[in-house]
């Protein structure tokens, strides 16, 4: 699927990107509902999940361009294909995983920043930041999975 094989930057704003970035959005916002309220829709909780995810990924294309002179989403979400890298190479993967953590750790750190601000008057603090955590993890891992998968032909 050549739609799928080409680096974040190009994907994210293909249709298949947004409809990808909504899918994992909407997941993020289903999950940390129903660990904050026992039901799978909230309204007030979606808006802000979505906030915070909107605002990640805005800072995530603001440090990739000043950090790549220009490249957006090249660091923030350093998914590549094969093209781009060799993950047979174990510098190249190792430089790949240790990118993907870093993103995937300041990516948490500004959600649950933004989801704190909006929430912690309705739900305890503790319980937004584990809600905020775990449904990243799962978004993550499931996107990883997808994305990757597709990107180095391992489906």
């Amino acid at each position: 699927m050549i739609t799928l094989d080409v680096s974040f930057g190009i994907f994210a704003f293909l249709p298949q990107g947004w409809i990808f970035m909504a899918f994992v959005i909407f997941c993020e916002c289903y999950l940390i509902s129903k660990l904050l309220t026992a039901k799978w829709v909230n309204k007030r909780i979606y808006l802000v999940v979505a906030g915070s995810n909107i605002t990640s990924g805005l800072v995530g294309i603001v440090t990739s361009m000043l950090l790549n002179g220009g490249w957006y989403l090249v660091v923030w979400f350093p998914w590549v294909s094969s093209h781009e890298i060799n993950i047979h190479n174990k510098e190249s993967l190792r430089a790949l995983v240790i990118f993907y953590l870093v993103a995937f750790v300041v990516s948490i750190a500004i959600e649950t920043i933004f989801n704190l601000l909006f929430l912690k008057k309705v739900y305890m603090v503790k319980r937004i930041i584990w809600s905020t955590v775990i449904a990243n993890i799962v978004t993550y891992l499931v996107g990883t999975l997808i994305l990757y998968s597709y990107s180095f032909g391992l489906l």
